[in-house]
């Protein structure tokens, strides 16, 4: 059996490869060497995945992770992972990677990162060539679902919104204000905030919403994807929650700055083990 893991700040999808048509999706939490140590990110996956397959099976792992930076980080998550896979060759690469190889393949193309977080880099069909710096979301993370979460809780708090959808959030969160500043200063902020990207969509009609989502997205386009030299001349391609669900308005800022939208994809975790399973040497 091999793994392929996709690993983000709220969630990390498991997909155990029996053979070419036989896959078994699982999930824990997500987790970052950023902020959990090795010890905890063996607890979390000893608790959550373990139990639901057999560890000595697995050979081969490929984990895809967020905040997997460098060597040093790298190593961190290997240390977790080491004592839950005795068997098996561990690679762990960045998450950016992951998502490059999952909608690029084998070709040239700007991969994007559009989830809790979010990323991008130019990827040349072999490697990463370029990455603008992701400054995570205390300041960045522009276009993700903590950025358009934080957008959202500045209108509310700043008595910005229109009457009707201020009447629909004040129904929609009855905890009201303290409780929510609150949150947003706990640990696990970014999660927390991301979570009120529902409410964005449930309300994607409203014109208010379309320009607040535009802002976000527009914004990460600005300050990531034109960036790259030739940002205009090769697809760019999208993978995230965030992608996803606001794909209409990702096409129309796309749009506006000649780009050519590529591939959306929402779980990178198949195409990314049909990668591994089928076009790695």
């Amino acid at each position: 059996m091999t793994i392929v893991a996709d690993c983000g700040s709220t969630k990390c999808d498991w997909l155990l490869v029996h053979g070419e048509r036989n896959h078994q999706l699982e999930n824990t939490v997500g987790f970052s060497p950023f902020f959990h140590t090795a010890k905890e990110i063996e607890e979390i996956v000893r608790t959550q995945l373990l139990p639901k397959l057999n560890p000595s099976d697995v050979k081969h792992v490929w984990f895809y992770g967020t905040g997997v930076h460098d060597e040093h980080r790298a190593d961190i998550v290997k240390a977790g992972l080491a004592p839950c896979f005795p068997n098996a060759e561990l690679e762990v690469e960045h998450d950016l990677l992951g998502a490059a190889r999952s909608v690029c393949g084998h070709s040239a193309g700007i991969a994007c990162i559009l989830g809790t977080g979010s990323n991008s880099c130019y990827y040349d069909g072999k490697k990463i060539v370029d990455n603008v710096p992701s400054l995570g979301w205390l300041l960045g993370d522009e276009g993700s679902g903590t950025h358009l979460g934080k957008a959202l809780l500045r209108a509310w708090f700043y008595r910005e919104m229109p009457t009707d959808l201020n009447a629909a959030f004040n129904e929609a969160y009855p905890e009201g204000a303290h409780a929510i500043k609150d949150k947003a200063y706990e640990k696990g902020a970014n999660a927390y905030l991301a979570t009120f990207t529902k409410f964005l969509g449930e309300h994607l009609a409203h014109p208010y919403i379309q320009s607040l989502v535009a802002g976000c997205l527009g914004e990460f386009l600005d300050r990531q994807v034109l960036k790259y030299s030739g940002a205009q001349s090769v697809p760019v391609h999208f993978v995230g929650s965030i992608a996803h669900h606001f794909q209409d308005v990702l096409q129309k800022c796309m749009d506006e700055r000649k780009l050519k939208l590529g591939n959306v994809v929402r779980k990178p975790i198949y195409p990314l083990a049909d990668f591994h399973t089928k076009n790695l040497d």
